[in-house]
């Protein structure tokens, strides 16, 4: 389906905290985070992992799947990455 090359993302940084985003690139998006670049989040903190991948979305599903998880209690966003296997 055109426009579904969107992704969602959640990383655990080097504070232990989980950062949520989104990218049409994950390659390019974990670089750039990892070389302190593209999120004033990592200003101060390293991504050490991917934790959690999903595929598939459109800009604005992906939008809206990344402020549903960013609202998650944080054992409920580790439920999900343990869910997905990554």
């Amino acid at each position: 389906m055109p426009g579904t090359d969107w992704h969602v993302y959640i990383i655990l940084c080097s504070d232990d905290s989980l950062y949520t985003g989104i990218t049409t690139d994950v390659e390019r998006r974990l670089r750039q985070h990892g070389d302190g670049r593209g999120a004033k989040y990592f200003r101060g903190r390293r991504p050490i992992r991917l934790l959690y991948l999903e595929s598939g979305h459109t800009r604005s599903s992906a939008g809206k799947r990344e402020m549903e998880i960013k609202r998650m209690k944080r054992a409920d966003k580790c439920l999900l990455a343990a869910s997905s296997g990554c």
